[in-house]
């Protein structure tokens, strides 16, 4: 297998180097921070009680550990394909086919997602425009800012990831003082963290809700890999992911473990608000805040748009890769005068618009099975990102050593760690058996693999493709 590390950037038309630092901060911060954060943990907590916290601290620690892999690969050599390329090279043309259009995919199912929980917040302040229009509006609007430059989107998820962070942060703040009492005009009582142990205990439910507690926030997680994408459109990509990875602890520690643990201390777990009004509505109403609902609802869309942004930006990126291997149509490899892959948005798009119409006319059967089809390829792509990590260190280690600028910890045993747990998470969901729970999600997005990697095997045999070329898609 003939693998190389390119010193410096090709000189063929490309992407353009147009996200600043300070764009590269949000979105590595904004990456993982979804709406998921602030509307699936009540489920989570109502499931395991004030343990949530073990979940989602298990789960942190499993996203720092893959993210500290993508970021000894993507620091060593930074290219909008990420871990598709990564895989390509590492385990071969099949894998980086396979798993580029899977993540796709599931990108184009989550913009559906996000542009009809946007639109539903929309359409509830001004009722005058259908919901079906909202969606339509917000995909039009995200479309042109991607449209018109990387910069653009920079800029918007600049703004969007700011006020997420400002948003939780003053949450914390606020919360914390009406826990310990000090929140002027507040009647919240002074508890401390008594509520943790309360009222059954911190393991309300035993030690086994714990696991389904990791179920139900495992995919609140997916996004934090963005940031290595969207570095190979920076001045330097390098330094960015490097910041990026050694971040993501205090990063996941503050937003997810800080909130959460705020949330659990100002309520008890089984207050019914948490599941009736969500958890940080919940919260904000305890301690007196005016209008909570509406404060977060706008907390939420700002969310929402920040993760539509995003995902088609990676879907987009992801597709424009994929052609510059050969594994996609040539035309989505092809940028405008400004850098953008212009073909490569509008086919992510369009796809993404499909999604959006099958989720307002089939939403309990042909979305419903986009939606499980797509489950499990967040942790499918956390797989592909260790085994490609174990060999590809080795490559760098024999070909460039000096661009080990980030290594991962106690390689390899903490890479096996990793693969380990991520099996057993995937073997704990076939025991979800619910309707469009995690046995369902298994299994469909297994098969959605498996028919993707046999057509990825045959194509490759047809074609003569199996000798790894170098990466081409590196800013120009």
């Amino acid at each position: 297998m003939t693998t190389t590390l390119p010193d410096s950037p090709p000189a063929e038309p490309g992407l353009k180097a147009g996200l600043k630092n300070r764009h590269l901060s949000m979105i590595a911060i904004g990456g993982v921070i979804g709406a998921g954060l602030f509307v699936g943990s009540g489920s989570g907590i109502a499931a395991a009680g004030p343990g949530i916290l073990i979940s989602y601290a298990l789960v942190g620690v499993l996203v720092v550990l893959v993210m500290r892999m993508l970021g000894e690969m993507a620091a060593a050599n930074p290219t909008s394909g990420s871990f598709s390329a990564y895989a390509d090279r590492a385990l071969g043309r099949w894998a980086g086919f396979t798993i580029g259009w899977l993540y796709w995919f599931f990108w184009v199912v989550v913009l559906a997602v996000e542009a009809t929980a946007g639109a539903k917040i929309l359409a509830g302040w001004i009722p005058a425009v259908p919901q079906w229009g909202w969606a339509l509006i917000v995909m039009l609007v995200l479309t042109a800012s991607n449209l018109a430059s990387v910069a653009s989107y920079g800029e918007f998820e600049f703004w969007f990831a700011g006020i997420k962070v400002v948003a939780i942060v003053a949450f914390i703040v606020v919360g914390a003082l009406a826990i310990f009492g000090l929140l002027p005009g507040s009647d919240h009582p002074a508890s401390g963290f008594s509520y943790l142990t309360a009222h059954g205990g911190f393991l309300p439910h035993g030690p086994g809700a714990i696991l389904t507690g990791v179920l139900m926030v495992v995919f609140s997680f997916m996004g934090s890999e963005i940031v290595t994408l969207a570095a190979g459109e920076s001045a330097d990509p390098r330094g960015a992911v490097t910041k990026a990875t050694n971040s993501v602890i205090w990063r996941i520690a503050v937003f997810y473990l800080g909130s959460i643990l705020i949330v659990v201390s100002l309520l008890r777990w089984d207050d019914p608000a948490i599941l009736k009004d969500g958890s940080y509505v919940a919260a904000l109403s305890s301690i007196g805040i005016p209008h909570a609902a509406q404060i977060m609802n706008a907390i939420v869309l700002t969310s929402v748009l920040s993760c539509l942004n995003s995902g088609l930006y990676t879907a987009s990126r992801m597709a424009f890769s994929l052609a510059r291997r050969g594994d996609a149509p040539a035309s989505f490899g092809r940028t405008t005068e400004r850098g953008v892959p212009q073909s490569a948005i509008l086919a992510s798009v369009v796809f993404g618009f499909v999604a959006v119409a099958f989720n307002y006319l089939w939403p309990d059967t042909v979305f419903q099975f986009l939606l499980n089809a797509s489950g499990a390829i967040a942790l499918f792509v956390w797989l592909v990102i260790c085994f490609s990590q174990l060999r590809m260190r080795r490559i760098i280690e024999r070909e460039a050593p000096e661009k080990l600028l980030v290594r991962m910890w106690l390689y390899p045993y903490l890479t096996w760690a990793t693969i380990a747990l991520i099996t057993f998470v995937l073997g704990y969901m076939l025991t979800d058996t619910a309707d469009g729970g995690g046995r369902d999600q298994v299994v469909l997005s297994t098969a959605v693999a498996v028919a993707v990697v046999i057509f990825a095997v045959v194509r490759q045999r047809l074609t003569g493709r199996d000798r790894v070329e170098p990466v081409r898609d590196t800013v120009g």
